[in-house]
């Protein structure tokens, strides 16, 4: 039973289940309705005097059946007109089979001849008290049947709610564990993926910070040590040029994690935006002409860090390929550079690595756009390869530039 629903109507069902036949139990206990089958056969074997017999022949005979079954019976003719009685006195019955009286539980056959034979047996009656004591008995087993299934799934829900309260309270690596497979399990399961979710962003955002700063600090030396050299004037424009560029990765990279709805989703000509970009790098641009939907300004900002990588740190020629695909379109950048290590192809798009080459946010840039429009990013040696979805339904939100 994988649903929660399915496990607890079942165990509603099997309670229900367990009352009615310990009630069932206990009405046969203290109502004793014997049937009417071994009534029937008690009288098949013994001769009752025939209709026309006299009152004392009749009166012989029910009296010797009272002495097999030991019992209350009476003896009535059709009309009703009492014939014989052995014990305590029975009304003269309405209709056959198992009925209630004044005096009590009792069964009325219909003889062949039309006499009416009415018959009560003995059974021990049992008082009230003993009654609620077995209902007592019987709720305290339903209680305490269904005290462990309960108490199981309530136990589940604290233990999830005491790792929401630790993750509010700022324990990143808060999780809970995850027990069965119903809709509690999958909670749980989607509680600690979100919070792993939460702490690598918190991380990444640490981290981010410490390598932003770290960057900040290099130019910010220069142009103090400028500031002193008048005629170094060039080199402080530089440096604030790199700072600017700096400071807009960062703040594009931030604006990309935080998410939303595209500002202004587009048709986008990707083959004619590759040739704007490659035209001021020098590249040769080949390929299908793809239209995808998405953020044009993204777009073109993911080639041209790719281009601005390969002329930093490959070699040319750089060539742009751009490919239709079944699933939208591959954009390939690719240099005569001695290209990556196939170790690090995929930490180059982890910001900020490398500082040392002077590697920045560009990469890690262009894989998030490439999220963003349904899509990925990887690295093939010297070559650089994104796939695009033709209708990117994925958000991401627009660079201020």
């Amino acid at each position: 039973m994988r649903k929660l629903y399915l496990r607890i109507y079942l165990a509603v069902l099997a309670s229900l289940a367990v009352f009615a036949l310990a009630a069932g139990a206990l009405w046969h206990t203290l109502a004793d309705p014997h049937g009417g089958d071994e009534l029937a056969a008690l009288i098949a074997r013994n001769v009752l005097a025939p209709a026309v017999a006299s009152p004392a022949e009749q009166q012989a005979a029910l009296e010797r059946l009272a002495r097999d079954v030991r019992a209350d019976l009476a003896l009535f003719s059709d009309d009703g007109r009492s014939l014989a009685s052995v014990g305590s006195a029975l009304p003269a019955p309405e209709r056959a089979g198992w009925q209630r009286g004044p005096a009590g539980p009792h069964w009325a056959v219909r003889l062949a001849d039309g006499r009416w034979l009415a018959a009560r047996l003995p059974h021990q009656r049992r008082g009230p008290v003993f009654g609620l004591l077995v209902l007592a008995l019987i709720l305290l087993a339903v209680g305490v049947g269904a005290y462990p299934v309960t108490r199981r799934l309530t136990q589940r829900l604290e233990r999830l709610q005491r790792g929401v309260e630790a993750l509010g309270a700022g324990e990143l690596s808060a999780r809970v564990k995850v027990e069965g497979r119903d809709e509690v399990a999958q909670l749980a399961e989607s509680f600690n993926r979100a919070a792993a979710r939460i702490e690598g962003l918190v991380a990444a955002h640490k981290s981010l910070l410490a390598n932003a700063s770290h960057e900040l600090r290099t130019p910010l030396a220069r142009i103090r040590m400028a500031m002193e050299l008048p005629e170094r004037r060039g080199e402080v424009q530089r440096d604030i040029a790199e700072l600017d560029a700096l400071i807009d990765e960062i703040l594009l990279a931030s604006r990309l994690d935080s998410g939303g709805a595209f500002e202004r989703p587009e048709a986008v000509e990707l083959l004619a935006l590759a040739a704007e970009e490659a035209a001021r790098h020098d590249a040769e641009v080949t390929g299908d002409n793809v239209t995808v939907q998405g953020d044009a300004r993204l777009l073109r900002r993911m080639i041209r860090n790719l281009l601005e990588n390969a002329h930093r740190h490959g070699a040319a020629p750089v060539t742009v390929t751009l490919k239709r695909t079944q699933e939208g379109a591959e954009l390939r950048v690719c240099d005569a550079g001695r290209g990556i290590a196939e170790q690090e192809r995929d930490r180059v798009f982890e910001p900020f690595y490398g500082r040392a080459r002077g590697a920045g946010l560009g990469l890690s840039i262009v894989r998030q756009i490439a999220r963003r429009h349904g899509g990925e990013a990887r690295c093939e040696g010297s070559c650089f390869a994104v796939t695009l979805a033709a209708s990117a339904s994925a958000s991401g939100a627009s660079p201020g530039r």
